[in-house]
């Protein structure tokens, strides 16, 4: 499987992060400590939310249209809004 995550700043709730692995919990692990990803130099995240693919491919297009398209991750976070907060 390969995921698609939505990570949120547990500081700030505005900021998120999103990115895309094929080991999600390895991958939360690595953004919580220092040095090993953008986010972890910048302070604790939580997982928001998630979305598993079979396909690597689709994962990955799925990571770069909300990455891009600002509409598209607009509609996500209206979608997931109580996540978020």
């Amino acid at each position: 499987m390969y995921y698609v995550y939505v990570l949120q700043r547990k500081a700030n709730s505005r900021e998120i992060y999103i990115g895309f692995t094929a080991d999600l919990r390895k991958r939360f692990a690595e953004h919580q400590r220092t040095g090993k990803s953008f986010t972890g130099e910048r302070g604790e995240w939580k997982l928001a939310y998630y979305e598993a693919y079979a396909s690597r491919k689709d994962a990955e297009a799925r990571e770069r249209k909300l990455k891009k398209y600002g509409s598209a991750k607009g509609h996500l976070k209206k979608r997931i809004c109580n996540s978020l907060s």
